[in-house]
């Protein structure tokens, strides 16, 4: 059977210019195909319309087309596609690959010229703090032994010593303290910069009774176990005096029962919702008429949802001038980010009704303040719909990341569930997750290989480190923003929530086997614009293996990794990036490659990888 040929159109600037509402295009084709007409296909009012692309340049194996059509008047987003026809048939081109049939709309190429995420974002290698487990610099101001009550007033707090071991069997989770607070993070700046961080996440950090302090009880308070306000103020300061970014954890889908406008447990003056129907917060939470029975979060009654049909509730967290949104984003604060939690799940009432518009607004909010504020969204599935530019500017990328690389390196899915997936099926659900959302928010996207509410990679590849090194090393080359949950450049270990929120353990760094792997990774990556924005171009694939290329301008990196237990070996068509005749180099292991025709040899080691840059 005939392959199909190579066709390509990136979505970077390599590729598409915007100039006076018109956006022009250039499509390559493999060059020993003959094509009787290459059409663009775009519909600019719900109706077909196709464009004759005209052939530019050619060079040894690739023919490139151009074409030029008005960008979309009635809708942010323009969508198109490539429609290419031979003497007997026809291929088409979109942003999943290539087909001998129409495309379906929903993998068009997309492109968003009013909404587009940061440009800073892409640049970054963010680190995700769980603040209680990371340093703790100020014991004087930890959670005490039975200091206070959580989970609604029926579990004792628990202080714990540094290292000990998580409860993970009783259900205390939630109320164990290690002492970690803001304090630490200041302290650990210098080991962060030297890592190569240049972006920190940090887990909820206002006043909550809980560890994880997604029960907020006050907005617009550092939580005193973690530190002061003016103190974050200055942490912030000085993170960026060091030219780094910093995003916080935003939980207001609920709060906690403790918040004032709650008030299970009667800790404040005012009536709160809970004691009374006749309080000015009733309708700030959803209760079934005047009985005390409410909606909690996916059923937690700790967790009391909002309603945001109350103008109160939108005021006070996006609407006014002095919303908390708005809050942390002006001086001193001036963060750079908000992580938003369960956004998908926000809105009037459990259905979540008119989610879109309440996260377009939290949007609108962040942007009136810092029109350079990254806006992310946590969703565990996919994210499609919040992800076309008006919303989100990026989701953490379960979906398109985190879950085919743990199907295909763990065969386990997201639930802990069997799953048997090979390369073509891997690619495939990376490529389709890709194609569903605009390049710019491809390139937004949070991409982790787990967090607080994941187990940990290595536990969950049986600390193979060969399949670790691998999945780390495809973090950094994968289109995405990559961050790295705390330890995890130390193969910090950690099964299922609460067990991955173990204390860092600071004592094993100098003997740590993986330190180094992820130093040299992030500064690959930093070194290279083409893994940061450059475009995503498939070279070869079959069922021990997958390589592809990242390029941007002059800058190409070849990314290899194998799925075999031998070493393989195979000849990549680099002929696809226009290279001919070229030196490599290995950023890896520093061994050279040398391209000829059109092709380059490479020699995979079992279950390993290569990452090879252009020499000029």
């Amino acid at each position: 059977m005939k392959s199909l040929p190579f066709l390509y159109h990136g979505q970077s600037s390599d590729w598409l210019s915007l100039q006076a509402g018109k956006l022009t295009v250039t499509l390559a084709t493999e060059k020993s195909y003959h094509f009787t007409k290459v059409l663009l296909r775009h519909e600019p009012d719900n109706e077909e319309y196709l464009v004759e692309m005209t052939l530019s340049r050619s060079s040894d194996h690739l023919n490139y087309w151009s074409a030029e059509f008005p960008l979309n008047s009635d809708r942010d987003i323009t969508h198109y596609v490539f429609k290419l026809l031979t003497e007997t048939g026809q291929y088409w081109l979109d942003a999943k690959g290539i087909s001998k049939r129409t495309s379906a709309k929903e993998f068009h190429f997309k492109y968003n010229a009013n909404h587009q995420p940061p440009s800073w974002v892409n640049q970054q290698v963010f680190y995700q703090i769980f603040p209680d487990r990371f340093c703790n610099a100020k014991p004087d101001i930890s959670v005490k032994d039975g200091e206070y009550l959580v989970s609604g007033g029926r579990k004792p707090v628990v202080s714990k010593q540094w290292g000990e071991p998580v409860d993970s069997s009783n259900g205390n989770g939630g109320c164990e303290f290690y002492g970690g607070d803001l304090y630490g993070v200041e302290s650990k700046l210098d080991y962060l910069q030297d890592l190569g961080v240049t972006a920190l996440y940090l887990n909820p950090i206002f006043t909550a009774p809980s560890n994880h302090k997604y029960d907020t009880s006050n907005y617009r308070q550092i939580d005193p176990h973690l530190g002061t306000n003016q103190h974050f103020a200055e942490l912030c300061q000085q993170l960026h005096s060091r030219e780094m970014k910093i995003m916080l954890d935003a939980v207001f889908n609920h709060t906690s029962t403790e918040h004032l406008w709650f008030n299970l447990q009667g800790k404040h003056s005012e009536i709160g919702a809970y004691q009374s129907p006749q309080s000015p917060y009733r309708d700030y939470y959803f209760f079934d008429g005047d009985s005390s029975d409410y909606v909690g979060w996916k059923g937690i009654q700790s967790l009391p949802v909002l309603n945001f049909e109350n103008e109160q509730v939108r005021d006070y967290i996006y609407a006014s001038d002095d919303a908390v949104i708005k809050y942390w984003l002006k001086p001193p604060y001036q963060i750079d980010a908000w992580r938003f939690d369960v956004i998908h799940m926000l809105g009037e009432g459990e259905g979540a009704s008119n989610n879109a518009h309440y996260v377009k607004a939290f949007r609108d909010s962040a942007k009136q303040v810092n029109p350079d504020c990254y806006v992310l969204g946590e969703h565990f599935f996919e994210a499609t719909q919040w992800l076309q530019g008006d919303q989100e500017d990026g989701a953490m990328n379960y979906y398109g990341f985190a879950h085919p690389v743990r199907a295909l390196l763990t065969k386990l899915d997201i639930s802990f569930d069997p799953i048997e997936i090979g390369v073509s099926d891997f690619l495939d659900w990376q490529a389709e997750a890709r194609a569903k959302i605009p390049w710019q928010n491809q390139l937004a996207q949070l991409n982790q290989l787990d967090s607080h509410d994941t187990a940990r990679f290595i536990e969950l590849v049986k600390h193979d480190p060969r399949l670790f090194k691998l999945a780390s090393a495809l973090l950094f080359s994968y289109v995405g923003t990559p961050c790295l949950y705390y330890g995890t450049e130390l193969g910090m270990m950690g099964s299922h929530d609460p067990d991955n929120r173990r204390s860092m353990p600071w004592d094993e760094i100098e003997r740590s086997e993986y330190l180094g792997w992820f130093k040299q990774l992030i500064a690959i990556r930093k070194s290279h614009p083409a893994l940061q924005k450059g475009d995503y171009i498939p070279l070869h694939h079959d069922d021990e293996c997958f390589i592809f290329a990242r390029k941007y301008q002059r800058d190409l990196v070849l990314c290899a990794f194998s799925h075999s237990d031998k070493t393989i070996h195979r000849k990549v068509p680099v002929w696809r990036v226009d290279i001919q005749n070229a030196l490599f180099k290995g950023e890896l292991c520093g061994e050279k490659s040398r391209a000829s025709n059109g092709y380059v040899a490479l020699s995979l080691p079992p279950r390993g990888c290569r990452l090879l840059s252009l020499l000029d």
